[in-house]
């Protein structure tokens, strides 16, 4: 099999949801996985979820092939349904890292994909050129943003950094409080420590602290040329003082010292929504620069149009109780 290093120098766009990282970690929460590597063409990691509903396939930011390649497109996608059928999979859901032209969207319809009821990992997000110095990202945050920054070092909130057990049980213990505050459905404590056995070093959680009181947590997953600012959690603290603020332009700082080319803030609303669930976070992380990406959508390919259907209608009423 060709080396993952290999396939993200082909593919750029590539993040950690296509990774063996990834791969593993699903493995020890007990999900069957598969990784089809085309000769170092394209790449596709399938994951193969039970759920009440049906079995079915998820692609998570992929697969990674040349779209334009249509000989290889087909070569991919007849072996990508070989392996769901063989699974027994109702549909196989996935989101390419292609963006959210009305041209990309079309090729997705013609190679009989539909526009899924539910997202697959972050459509909307916004990612830092870290390539960029420390002025020039200081200087493309929104005035606000700079001041609360500013204001964080002042204050003397301190930020530092760790990747053992006992931090992930904070954080899960903090993030499931916060979900209760702001309704959203957080990571178990199961899923977090498969995350940090799988991912190793590449996966650090920071966090914020006044006067040794926590403030604000982030967990980012490094992989490849991208790092991603994949969970967040807070404390009634937040509120008042620049925790997240001072977190995440250290963990800029640091990234680029290390080396990544792009922060991926991971999940913003869609324009225009105003009263989606990610819409208070919207202002923060935008407010920091960058550019504001849209990826299409997730796309299911219908194994079982009886099955599906009632999957379809079941999923579309959780995606508006969710405010998705």
């Amino acid at each position: 099999m060709i080396k993952w290093e290999e396939i993200i120098k082909k593919y750029p766009e590539a993040n950690f949801l296509q990774s063996p990282e990834y791969a593993k970690m699903n493995e020890i929460l007990g999900c069957k996985v598969q990784i089809e590597d085309f000769d170092g063409k394209a790449w596709a990691l399938l994951i193969i979820r039970n759920a009440k509903r049906g079995r079915y396939m998820e692609i998570p930011c992929g697969p990674l092939v040349d779209f334009n390649d249509s000989k290889l497109v087909k070569t991919v996608f007849d072996k990508i349904i070989e392996v769901a059928k063989q699974e027994k999979c109702v549909f196989v859901r996935m989101r390419p890292q292609l963006s959210a032209s009305d041209k990309n969207l079309k090729l997705l319809a013609s190679l009989g994909l539909k526009k899924s009821p539910m997202h697959l990992a972050a459509e909307h997000t916004v990612m830092i050129d870290l390539i960029k110095s420390e002025e020039e990202l200081l200087a493309d945050m929104r005035r606000q943003t700079r001041y609360e920054v500013r204001r964080a070092d002042k204050v003397g909130i301190k930020v530092s950094t760790s990747s053992d057990e006992k931090i992930f049980e904070e954080f899960h213990k903090v993030q499931a409080e916060t979900a209760k505050r702001q309704n959203f459905v957080p990571p178990n404590l199961k899923t977090l420590l498969a995350e940090k056995e799988a991912f190793g070093k590449d996966i650090v959680i920071y966090k914020a602290t006044l006067e040794n009181e926590p403030v604000a947590y982030g967990l980012i997953i490094k992989n490849g040329g991208e790092a991603d600012y994949y969970e967040a959690a807070s404390t009634l603290l937040n509120r008042k003082m620049p925790g997240a603020y001072a977190l995440l332009w250290q963990a800029m700082k640091d990234l680029k010292k290390e080396g990544y080319l792009r922060f991926n803030l991971w999940g913003i609303a869609p324009a225009g929504q105003p009263n989606h669930r990610y819409a208070g976070v919207t202002t923060f992380k935008t407010g920091f620069g960058g550019e504001v990406v849209e990826f299409v959508p997730a796309h299911d390919l219908v194994l079982s149009k009886m099955r599906y259907a009632a999957d379809f209608a079941f999923e579309s009423m959780r995606k508006k109780k969710r405010r998705l």
